[in-house]
């Protein structure tokens, strides 16, 4: 059926039977278009048939008993009536007139000055805009629903970058609420000031600023690596105001950064694999003939020689074992159930006089409860005690400040091992875990690699938080059990 042959529904609401009829004359004589017109006179059987939406069109007269149309209407569109509501009034008056139009009426007729072609009119067009307002509605309806189930955050600020609207995941993001945001300003976010002047100028300049990386400082001091895309916009008034998205790729760098370390770690492993058997062949062959020297009575300085040689040949060997074991993981099958807090304390226990000696000012924080993990208790112990050294090493003596501490949040346990150290440079940061990589002058550069397999190894994750002459922050991340 046709817009056309549709009937229109109209509701007549109105405490004058005679009113009633007149209007609905002038409605009847309308051409082209066909009308099913109904009368009401009570004020809450009218609010409920505009609140279920049964007709296309009410015409409500100012006055209904005890109370007034104006009334009716503000009543029907706070409880968001979508359908057109037109206010009927014996007499002209502007005041009402202007009530009328601020309560949400689509339009104002004076009952004295009806006619057919005025009442035709005044449907066309109330049906027309109460179509378009319902498009332009659901259309806001739905991208207000994209606007706040995006999983990236999305919000719009103004010029200057002051949040003007946010969707919950940017307040998620950030730390703050979504009127606390209203408050601040985009720029107060950026990890490095620099950056947030090049998007400013760029953003000015271009009036777009499309998929640059940046980093974002959330409420925690949380470092956010995130994708920033920026247009400046016009409103319908002439206004400026900017779209923004925030894309946070933060688990995404993790997870490359673990992958390359995974991959670098493979390399690395697969080389001291084939480097210890060509080298333990020759130095079995050695060690065989020592010992047969040995046995044949050889003088004092002989003796004195084939020692050497055998000091020697032990340090290779210990160090070829050494090597083996940065590049073995622990067996999951050989794992138990044991307290972080027992596991640290161990380890703790194994370089204590290392701690003495330094003069480090050193205390732990554990929580109550027992920290479970899944966990080869040697090999983790091992990890720590390597973390814990090169955080002593790193303090200078009697000045040394050494946190450990253990928490739980989101199912997981956490193990913080802290120093006021030297602090490690952003230059060198993403090669701390290399094999062989080391910024001490006799190290090997195996005791960090070493770390890192055993704590991948338990299904763990290790970052690093460190600024030079401020010291480092080692944060592992195992799962609870």
């Amino acid at each position: 059926m046709s817009a056309e042959t549709t009937p229109i529904k109209v509701l007549i609401v109105d405490d004058d039977e005679e009113d009633y009829f007149l209007t609905s004359q002038f409605i009847q004589k309308i051409r082209g278009r066909k009308f099913v017109i109904d009368w009401c006179y009570r004020y809450k059987d009218a609010l409920d048939a505009i609140l279920e939406a049964k007709y296309d069109i009410y015409f409500i007269d100012y006055y209904l008993g005890g109370k007034t149309g104006l009334e009716l209407m503000k009543e029907a569109f706070e409880q968001n009536c979508e359908q057109p509501l037109i206010l009927l009034t014996g007499m002209g008056n502007q005041k009402i007139d202007m009530e009328a139009m601020q309560a949400g009426a689509y339009d104002y007729l004076v009952k004295l000055e009806l006619n057919t072609e005025k009442l035709e009119r005044c449907i066309r067009y109330s049906l027309e805009r109460a179509s378009a307002t319902k498009i332009l509605r659901s259309n806001e309806r739905k991208f207000r629903s994209i606007f706040e189930r995006s999983k990236d955050a999305v919000f719009l600020t103004d010029e200057f970058l002051v949040f003007k609207d946010v969707n919950y995941i940017t307040s998620e993001m950030l730390g703050y609420s979504r009127d606390e945001l209203m408050e601040l300003n985009l720029n107060h976010f950026f990890a490095n000031p620099d950056q947030a002047l090049g998007i400013n100028n760029m953003l000015r300049s271009e009036g777009i600023v499309e998929d640059v990386e940046i980093q974002l400082i959330n409420r925690k001091r949380e470092i956010l690596q995130s994708i920033l895309s920026l247009s400046m916009e016009m409103d319908a008034e002439d206004n400026l105001y900017v779209q923004g998205i925030i894309h946070d790729i933060t688990n995404l760098k993790k997870a490359e950064k673990a992958t390359l370390q995974i991959e670098k770690m493979g390399a690395a492993n697969r080389l001291v694999r084939a480097l210890a058997h060509e080298v333990r062949n020759p130095l079995n062959n050695i060690n065989l003939s020592v010992e047969q020297l040995a046995q044949e009575s050889p003088t004092d300085t002989g003796t004195v020689y084939m020692e050497i040689i055998s000091r020697n040949s032990k340090r290779i060997n210990d160090l070829i074992t050494e090597l083996l074991l940065s590049s073995t993981l622990a067996p999951e099958n050989i794992r138990e159930k044991r307290a972080l807090q027992n596991i640290l304390d161990e380890s703790i226990s194994t370089i204590i006089d290392r701690i003495t000696l330094k003069k480090v000012n050193w205390k732990v924080i554990y929580p109550n409860e027992p920290a479970y993990i899944m966990a080869d208790p040697m090999k983790l112990q091992i990890a720590f005690t390597n973390i814990i050294i090169n955080a002593i090493e790193a303090m200078n003596e009697n000045k040394g400040e050494l946190d450990i501490s253990v928490t739980s949040q989101n199912g997981h346990h956490l193990v913080s091992i802290k120093d006021n150290g030297t602090g490690i440079s952003k230059e060198l940061l993403p090669h701390l875990f290399e094999p062989y990589f080391t910024i001490k002058r006799n190290g090997l550069g195996l005791g960090l690699a070493t770390t890192l397999n055993i704590i991948q190894s338990h299904k763990a994750t290790i970052d690093v938080q460190s600024s030079v002459d401020e010291g480092s922050n080692f944060i592992l991340k195992f799962e609870k059990v």
